[in-house]
């Protein structure tokens, strides 16, 4: 069985977030990567799209109940991006920093075990085609094994961190972890 329970099959894919979305020029956008690490660094959209990349055939499943098979993102491993920074052996978490509206302070956390598994990616594409703006364009975080939101929109920034940290959903009510199996929905 590929849906978790309490999820209904879509072939759309819902749009769904806070406020806006953020205009973003590829000609200024930077990923950087910081925190608990040897080697921060700030890629630029070309330096980004010269690391090595990979298609992702996944499901994705959201918080909300819905799911959506075989969908295939192109994108950056994350694993290369956590390793070309060199974390410190303290290094547990992973803190992503997303451009948002009207705020720029739109956050996610994850475990970094399950950030940099090998279907994790930092995806531009979508079946193919750039990502849409409603969908975390030019970039957004993918990964599978916990529910869609886990993967930051609009990702500018990968922080490092020893500790976990509610980012903006789980300051919000949801669950800090997200496992759809489980149904890691909600906080309470």
């Amino acid at each position: 069985m590929r849906t978790p329970p309490g999820q209904a099959l879509t072939k759309k894919w819902p749009v769904l977030h806070f406020g806006a979305a953020p205009h973003i020029e590829i000609a200024t956008w930077e990923l950087r990567v910081f925190g608990l690490c040897e080697n921060p660094y700030t890629l630029n959209w070309e330096e980004f799209l010269q690391l090595p990349q990979i298609d992702v055939k996944c499901d994705i499943h959201c918080v909300t109940h819905w799911s959506r098979l075989d969908n295939v993102f192109r994108g950056i491993p994350t694993k290369i991006l956590i390793d070309l920074a060199k974390p410190t052996s303290d290094a547990k978490f992973v803190m992503q920093h997303a451009a948002s509206e009207p705020n720029d302070d739109f956050t996610v956390n994850v475990p970094l075990d399950e950030f940099t598994q090998d279907d994790c990616v930092l995806a531009y594409l979508h079946d193919g085609e750039p990502l849409e703006k409603d969908h975390g364009y030019p970039v957004r975080g993918i990964v599978p094994q916990l529910y869609f939101w886990k993967g930051a929109k609009w990702i500018t920034g990968i922080e490092l961190r020893a500790t976990d940290s509610p980012g903006f959903w789980e300051l919000n009510g949801y669950h800090m972890h997200g496992n759809p199996w489980t149904e890691e929905r909600y906080a309470w």
